[in-house]
């Protein structure tokens, strides 16, 4: 009871007040809560933090050899810099009242020497991502560079599935099959909630690209669906559950991004990677924001944004506050202690198995290989580049040694050389490379020895079938992109890239080859590095039946499959020695093992070449200046192109029917005046 009636009156208009308060906000669908905190602008604030294509880079690099915890240096990157400024934006915002959410759009494993760790049952990638607070993860092509059996035992060891509650696993398209670990063991999931401190509902989905889908090295029985029809799913079921904005984290690359917000209505924000894509200003879609933060955690990216309450819009603040949308992780902020901990510990730990991968011969990851004066490039792309030329001279020439036998050919493609090699530029580092350097640029795969790296295959093909090859790779390029331009050792060639395609049959979206690209092939004579001289070339012929020796990475050969099925007139089939062709399904049977039956691995061909160059003055070896520039192994030239040669041949056919039929109607006109 009340002590006095003035008393019951109040807390009577008091109760009132707040029933009418609260069935005004369930009538206007907008939570009481969210409604208080948006003030008199209507609006709520919140910040997405966001990284992608992070790829194992745990510490500061381009190149790892220039970093120095204790002064100012020019190495750029390291997750333990990385939480630093996280920490930091998120104590700011906390002042202010505003929540921060963090998230990672994929391809955080895979490319750095630590990704060899997940293999050996480590996930030291996504154990220090739930330490720094990553809230969502989307799974990227290179989380299956081991296969989904990996995935599944690395997820597994990061704690899942119990770990979703601290980082959540999202791949909205990807259907594992029921009794895969990564399904039964409910490893990933399809969406996710956040309802921040302000009252915000965030929901979130991550997708997997079309164009990453295709570029997966084991991606074994799982599948992928449509990426549309996924999300329009992912945004039903996160708007039916209150979500007030909705962001998708997506692999799939910024074309792929922007038709998606074109087709899908209701996502505000998407969070991308694949592409590798720097975007210093967020592309607009209609309504939805697009960002991305470059790769390899150069940058973090931050997103200030406004919900507003009344219209379920969202806009950007980053502008008006004088925020970057990009910070650039350098030397300015200090590595986190836990998390520099962390990874100090992780690299102890690479450092044996790397000790134990090479024999003994690298004890540490930081070991100086080689020196040089200049970048080891792997740029333009669709060209020939420095670096295409060195990791394929030392496939040839490290095989050769392996396997004793002489080695025609050595091919690799682009999309398997990940960056350039850098030397160091500080005073305390410059010219080094380091053993971590060059794994960095070419450690993908896996072998199926366990262990990480793709292995070197050896096989036989005809010259025709060499020349074949060459026509593929222009093909796949035309359609595929720079990951299939393949360069070479003891080869050169020259092509019209105008004459790859005659014409594409536009219901199957099927490109017909002309077969005629390639104007010129020549096969190197001699054992060492490719020379200029004429002299030292012999012609590659159409129709040449003898047999070359080739290595190539073993990855390049599970699309041969393909090729002869959807192109048979351009079909390889790779042979033994004795010119025996080796089934298809059977391509592990040409990998080149050392004799103690370990694999022998791209990235190991290319550090055990780089170790084998002349020594300098002070006893280390230094990289020849012959790869400071190209060797016109690969030369772009112009002829007049095949469509046109058919063109003019059928402008002469129908340019003589016409002459012809003319010829036979004025003929009988004659021959009809002639008997009047």
């Amino acid at each position: 009871m009340c002590d006095t009636s003035s008393r019951c009156r109040t807390e009577k208009w008091l109760f009132l007040v707040s029933t009418f308060l609260l069935l005004l906000a369930m009538f206007t669908g907008t939570p009481g809560y969210l409604r208080a905190d948006a003030g008199e602008t209507g609006e709520i604030y919140f910040s997405i933090l966001h990284t992608n294509d992070l790829h194992s880079a745990l510490i500061p690099h381009s190149p790892a050899v220039d970093y120095h915890p204790d002064e100012d240096d020019p190495a750029i990157g390291g997750i333990g810099r990385l939480a630093t400024a996280v920490n930091e934006i998120r104590q700011s915002k906390k002042a202010q009242g505003e929540p921060v959410l963090l998230f990672d759009a994929g391809d955080f494993l895979g490319g750095a020497a630590f990704a060899w760790l997940a293999p050996q049952g480590h996930a030291a990638e996504l154990t220090i991502m739930q330490e720094i607070g990553y809230e969502a993860v989307v799974i990227g092509n290179h989380e299956y560079d081991y296969g989904p059996d990996v995935l599944a035992e690395y997820l597994l060891a990061a704690g899942y599935p119990e770990s979703h509650d601290r980082t959540l696993i999202l791949g909205s398209n990807t259907e594992a099959p029921q009794e895969h670990p990564l399904a039964a063991r409910d490893l990933y999931r399809d969406t996710g909630m956040f309802e921040l401190e302000n009252g915000l509902k965030v929901g979130v989905f991550g997708l997997m690209g079309e164009d990453a889908i295709l570029v997966i090295g084991e991606p074994g029985d799982v599948q992928f669906t449509d990426q549309h029809e996924a999300a329009r799913r992912a945004v039903s079921k996160l708007r039916q559950d209150g979500a007030d904005v909705v962001v998708a984290l997506t692999h799939s690359g910024l074309e792929e991004d922007r038709e998606l917000a074109r087709e899908v209505a209701g996502i505000d924000v998407i969070v991308g990677g694949h592409c590798h894509t720097t975007l210093h200003q967020p592309v607009l879609e209609g309504t939805t924001i697009i960002v991305q933060a470059g790769s390899l955690g150069r940058f973090l990216g931050q997103l200030e944004l406004a919900y507003n309450t009344g219209t379920g819009a969202v806009r950007v603040r980053n502008e008006e506050n004088g925020r970057p949308f990009l910070i650039t992780i350098d030397s300015s902020f200090a590595s986190d202690p836990e998390i520099g901990a962390m990874v100090e510990e992780y690299t102890l730990i690479l450092n044996a198995h790397v000790y134990g991968l090479t024999g003994g011969g690298f004890d540490d990851v930081m070991s100086t290989v080689a020196r040089s004066g200049f970048v080891l490039s792997n740029e333009p792309s669709f060209s020939e580049t420095p670096l295409g030329n060195f990791v394929a001279d030392a496939m040839r020439m490290v095989a050769r040694e392996i396997t004793g036998k002489s080695v025609d050919i050595a091919a690799q493609a682009s999309g398997s050389i990940r960056k350039c090699v850098s030397p160091g530029s500080a005073a305390y580092s410059e010219g080094n490379i380091s053993f971590y350097e060059i794994v960095e640029a070419v450690s993908i795969g896996y072998g199926r020895d366990g262990y990480a790296g793709c292995p070197i295959a050896s096989l036989y093909l005809t010259g025709e079938e060499v020349r074949r090859m060459l026509e593929i790779t222009l093909l796949l390029q035309e359609f595929v992109g720079d990951a299939f331009f393949l360069h070479f050792s003891g080869l050169r060639y020259s092509y019209n890239p105008t004459n790859a395609v005659l014409l594409t049959v536009p219901s199957i979206d099927l490109p017909v080859p002309t077969t005629r690209a390639v104007t010129g092939a020549e096969l190197y004579t001699g054992d060492d590095l490719q020379t200029l001289n004429d002299e030292d070339y012999v012609p590659l012929r159409r129709g040449d039946e003898t047999l070359y020796h080739l290595v190539t990475d073993a990855y390049i050969l599970t699309f041969l499959p393909m090729v002869t099925e959807l192109l048979p007139q351009l079909a390889i089939f790779p042979k033994n020695a004795d010119g025996e062709p080796v089934p298809l399904d059977r391509v592990d049977d040409l990998i080149v093992h050392h004799d103690d039956g370990r694999e022998l691995k791209v990235w190991e061909a290319v550090v055990t070449y780089a170790a084998a160059q002349p020594q300098g003055a002070d006893g280390i070896p230094r990289i020849p200046d012959y790869y400071e520039t190209t060797a016109g192994r690969i030369n772009r030239t112009w002829t007049f192109p095949f469509l046109g040669w058919l063109i003019i041949i059928l402008a002469v056919i129908v340019t003589g029917i016409a002459f012809l039929v003319r010829y036979r109607i004025r003929r009988r006109r004659t021959r009809r005046s002639a008997r009047l």
